[in-house]
């Protein structure tokens, strides 16, 4: 089969591999949507010691299963491979399991690929109207559907609804469209790349601006940067809660002082829950989350320039699908 591998620091190759093989109980699925993540480009980067080079990165996608008498059935797939009998299992926290394994680290090839092997537990049937470079999404979607929920839970039932998402990227974006589908009223994406944030007016209808003055009950971070956790620390309002999702950069930027004294909550968020990604998928086929006609479609033998294009600033889109058969 082909697939996009990475090869080392900046270095990307669509070439022949051996063909997916998949574990007992597990589907063979012909991908025919896998979006670029933020976490691929961080190992395209070589920021990421967790996916070392030769590996398939990806981690987003959507296709249809290809072997034994569930074959044609359409499908978008949850990457997040769990033990399902430890006690985060078995609680309904199964992203935070000791065993949890995801396409694209080690030992599971990932999804920039036209075949990838998945459990049955991990795969969602996609209505037959529903594209599937849409239902690529649900993973990205997932991810902010699970920080909404977590910093919604959080915040005192007296508060006003209003949000801050800093981050315009897909993560930042489905952030929004996820606090928006939960009832958030009033959220803002602030976003200092000028493209992208008119993309995210014209396109996706969104408030975005390149500066936000004052203060939130609800502050999304979805980037990760010191700088950016400072600009949370200093946006939240008393009493509010941050919720960080991005992971550009492991330390600095948090004040804690002020954090303290105001009572603020901090909650870190990782991917999502089974019933997280059940969820987000069923509101993709809801629309309840928009048309999701924002993604840039590319060939997936063209993946090296979409990394170079994201690399250098120059993708207004929030996110690029690579279609393997293109």
């Amino acid at each position: 089969m082909k697939a996009l591998v990475y090869e080392g620091v900046e270095t990307l190759a669509f070439r022949d591999v051996p063909m997916a093989a998949g574990r007992a109980g597990e589907h063979l699925i012909r991908i025919h949507a896998s979006g670029i993540c933020g976490s691929d480009m961080h190992a395209y980067l070589g920021h990421d010691n967790r996916r070392p080079a030769p590996l398939i990165l990806g981690h987003e996608a959507a296709g249809v299963i290809e072997d034994g008498p569930q074959a044609g059935r359409r499908v978008t797939i949850n990457p997040l491979v769990t033990c399902g009998s430890c006690a985060a299992c078995t609680t309904g926290r199964e992203n935070l399991c000791a065993s949890r394994q995801i396409i694209s680290m080690p030992p599971r090839e990932g999804a920039f690929a036209q075949f990838v092997a998945m459990p049955e537990s991990n795969l969602v049937t996609v209505p037959d109207e529903l594209p599937l470079e849409k239902a690529a999404l649900a993973e990205p979607l997932a991810v902010s559907w699970h920080a909404a929920r977590l910093a919604l839970e959080a915040l005192h039932p007296s508060t006003e609804r209003s949000a801050l998402v800093i981050g315009g990227g897909a993560i930042g974006l489905a952030a929004a469209l996820a606090l928006r589908a939960m009832g958030e009223s009033e959220v803002t994406i602030q976003e200092p790349n000028e493209a992208r944030r008119a993309f995210l007016t014209d396109r996706c209808g969104q408030k975005a601006v390149a500066e936000f003055q004052g203060m939130v009950p609800l502050v999304v971070d979805a980037v990760g940067y010191a700088a950016t956790r400072a600009a949370v620390s200093a946006t939240a309002a008393p009493g509010g809660v941050i919720a960080h999702v991005g992971l550009g950069e492991d330390t600095g930027g948090l004040d804690i002082r002020r954090m303290t004294l105001q009572e603020i909550t901090f909650i870190g968020t990782y991917t999502y829950t089974a019933q997280d990604f059940r969820d987000t998928a069923q509101a993709i086929f809801d629309g309840r989350l928009g048309p999701l006609d924002w993604p840039e479609q590319r060939p997936l033998s063209d993946g090296a320039a979409a990394f170079r294009d994201l690399r250098s600033g120059a993708v207004a889109a929030p996110k690029i699908i690579l279609d393997p058969w293109a």
